[in-house]
């Protein structure tokens, strides 16, 4: 009795790559035994084809026919040798770490504002006094409360924003008190929409009254 199919997996063999399953393993394991290398290229072709079958979202690459060659040669432990469309990857390309990208380390005060914010100040800063400027910073007033809000989506003082724009200008741009900002409604698209009125009409009485017996006049009025 094959008591193969009886074991549990993590009895068996570690998977290499999980996504072409056991069976596929199996197959390649036995291409190794192959001695005749035409014979085991054909088989390895063979192969090939079945991972396509088995794993077809790998044909969403425009490379994936390389892909297949590389898995198949990482699943053999870089043990294969046959005359394949592709050169073989070097070993331990699979369990290679991607360099470290790093982090951009910049002293930002107001973090929910964003970098840019502080940079386009310094822009405004070079244009000349006047209706340009000045519709350029409440623009920017705006935009900071928006960046504000993503954060805390309950509502912001409009004076904290022109504080907070006086301080990121580095002292240079101190807007009236009275400067008007869009609402946090308007900002989070929370403006109530009006609600249609209902008319209610009155339902007419259709109800018919009962009508007034007329005295039959070929019957005679009975008297008291």
């Amino acid at each position: 009795m094959d008591k193969e199919g009886l074991k549990y997996n993590t009895e068996r063999e570690k998977l290499i790559i999980s996504e072409y399953g056991r069976n596929i393993q199996i197959m390649i394991k036995h291409l190794l035994e192959i001695e005749d290398r035409q014979k085991r290229t054909e088989a390895a072709h063979f192969i090939v084809g079945i991972m396509a079958q088995m794993n077809p979202q790998v044909k969403e690459s425009n490379d994936y026919v390389h892909k297949l060659w590389d898995h198949l040669h990482i699943i053999s432990d870089y043990k294969l040798d046959v005359d394949g469309p592709f050169d073989p990857p070097q070993q331990g390309v699979i369990v290679a770490k991607p360099e470290h990208v790093g982090y951009q380390k910049r002293n930002i005060k107001h973090g929910h504002y964003g970098f840019y914010t502080k940079e386009i100040l310094k822009k405004i800063e070079e244009i000349e006094e006047g209706p340009k400027r000045n519709a350029l910073l409440v623009a920017m007033a705006n935009q900071m409360k928006r960046d504000y809000l993503n954060w805390n989506r309950e509502t912001v003082n409009d004076l904290l924003i022109l504080d907070d724009l006086y301080k990121l200008s580095g002292d240079k741009f101190e807007m009236p008190m009275d400067t008007k900002l869009l609402t946090t409604n308007e900002i989070l698209n929370k403006v109530p929409a009006s609600q249609p009125q209902q008319n209610v009409k009155k339902k007419k009485n259709n109800k018919k009254q009962p009508a007034k017996k007329q005295p039959n006049p070929n019957r005679p009025n009975k008297k008291n």
